[in-house]
């Protein structure tokens, strides 16, 4: 496999590396960024906007602990608890590059307070919602809002450290994101328990006003040795910069990375991991609960490893994105091949483990946008990666809820472990064409000598 050359550690006042299809307009101007000075100013501003990261977690995967709840509360079958999070999420997707383009131009601070409203917003209707439908469009302005917080995060780390630090503090902002993931599975799901829903999704609504105020009181976008130096430099057209961004093949290759690596454990964190322990591994909901807390801790740990390595060495990239494809093709293999209803439990704590790594390993595919795009479009080319992995997870989890209402008997409330196993091996098509696809794009790349 050819080396990858580091183009992290370029400087922001230096221009991005082109290829061979891009324009020479979309280079950033020598003088147009000063080095960011990183250290303590740097890391203050980086806790204050991965708190709304974190926010914005806690409110994605709630419902991934109150699923069997809300089937009950708006009798609804699993095709249609599906739909709250493939909308919730292609509403996420679908706001990427408008959301990339919105901090390109207006900075990531006043995009971070609107998306603290609209999660507020979202989380407040859906506490109170007691059918479908409104509980649907909460669940979408829910999403708009959770999909202003990481393009935003990692546009503060570009302006506030240095380029050789983006890669490792990108794999932080994802392990303190996994907090809320944290929070949502021990806290949020005993708290359901005890105190009903209403009383559980408004308080997680109300967390936004603290957030809402130390963003408002303590964040900058930028130190002021990283302001542009020309502040009437013309800007690039939103058609322009969209294109220029989509014709680097770092971003493409970035997208499907991205995608590829991140849907098994989203969709089965997001929806899909508690009905599957509980209604066909016959696990009890506090059971389930641990080994969703292990998914996390996984996450978190792998987040940290990735985050280093990649900081030494960004050769490492595709090693970890094709290690990490094929663990997960294997691990599910295994699960899904084991004889009989139930795999051993090891055999489970493993596949959740391996999938604890889908999510650090799909922020390699934000590391090759960010080296072969300059900095003043950097949200709008992340933005574009940031879409494949929740692309995959709408597809995964649309899938699995079809092919578990086609397997399960007429009337039935719940489903086998046999319809599980086949709605999970839907897992594989999308896995298929996102390996395919970044095979590709990586003989493109080396092609054009990136």
């Amino acid at each position: 496999m050819p080396v990858e050359p580091d183009r992290s550690v370029r400087p922001l006042s230096a221009p991005a590396p082109r290829s061979s299809d891009e324009s020479p307009a979309a280079v950033t101007s020598p003088a147009a960024f000063a080095s960011p000075p990183g250290g303590r100013a740097a890391w203050l501003a980086w806790s204050v906007g991965v708190s709304v990261y974190v926010l914005a977690v806690i409110h994605r995967t709630s419902l991934g602990v109150a699923g069997l709840d809300a089937a009950e509360r708006f009798g609804i079958g699993a095709s249609a608890l599906s739909t709250f999070s493939i909308l919730q999420v292609l509403v996420y997707a679908a706001m990427q590059v408008p959301v990339g383009l919105l901090v390109d131009r207006f900075g990531p601070r006043r995009v971070l307070l609107l998306g603290v409203l609209l999660l507020s917003t979202g989380q407040l209707a859906f506490a109170f919602s007691s059918s479908f439908a409104p509980a649907l469009a909460s669940r979408a302005v829910l999403g708009c809002g959770d999909a202003m917080t990481f393009i935003s995060v990692l546009r503060i780390a570009a302006r506030w450290f240095p380029a050789a630090k983006n890669p490792f503090v990108a794999q932080l902002t994802g392990l303190v994101g996994m907090g809320g993931n944290l929070f949502t599975t021990v806290v949020l799901a005993q708290v359901l328990h005890s105190e009903g829903w209403t009383p559980t999704f408004a308080a997680i609504a109300l967390l936004g006003v603290a957030v809402f105020a130390l963003v408002a009181l303590f964040l900058k976008d930028a130190p002021a040795v990283a302001e542009p130096v020309d502040q009437h430099r013309p800007r690039t057209g939103i058609g322009r910069q969209v294109r220029e961004c989509w014709q680097e093949p770092g971003t493409r290759l970035g997208l499907w990375v991205h995608f590829t690596t991140q849907f098994p454990g989203n969709a089965f964190g997001l929806l899909w991991g508690l009905p599957y322990l509980v209604e066909a591994q016959g696990m009890t909901r506090a059971e389930a609960g641990g080994l969703l807390t292990l998914l996390v801790l996984s996450n978190m740990t792998c987040g940290f490893v990735f985050g280093r390595v990649l900081s030494f060495s960004p050769s490492a990239r595709m090693p970890i994105v094709f290690t990490v494809i094929g663990a997960t093709a294997l691990g599910w293999a295994l699960v899904l091949a084991w004889p009989g209803a139930h795999p051993p439990v090891w055999l489970l704590v493993g596949i959740i483990l391996v999938m604890g790594s889908n999510g650090p390993a799909s922020l390699v595919g934000l590391d090759y946008a960010r080296a072969r795009n300059p900095v003043e479009r950097l949200g709008t080319a992340s933005g574009i990666v940031n879409m494949g992995g929740f692309i995959g997870t709408m597809i995964t989890l649309f899938g699995i809820g079809v092919l578990l209402d086609a397997l399960a008997p007429a009337g039935a409330e719940t489903y086998s472990a046999d319809a599980f196993r086949w709605a999970f091996c839907w897992q594989y098509v999308p896995l298929a064409v996102g390996t395919a696809m970044i095979l590709r794009l990586r003989r493109r790349l080396v092609a054009v000598g990136a």
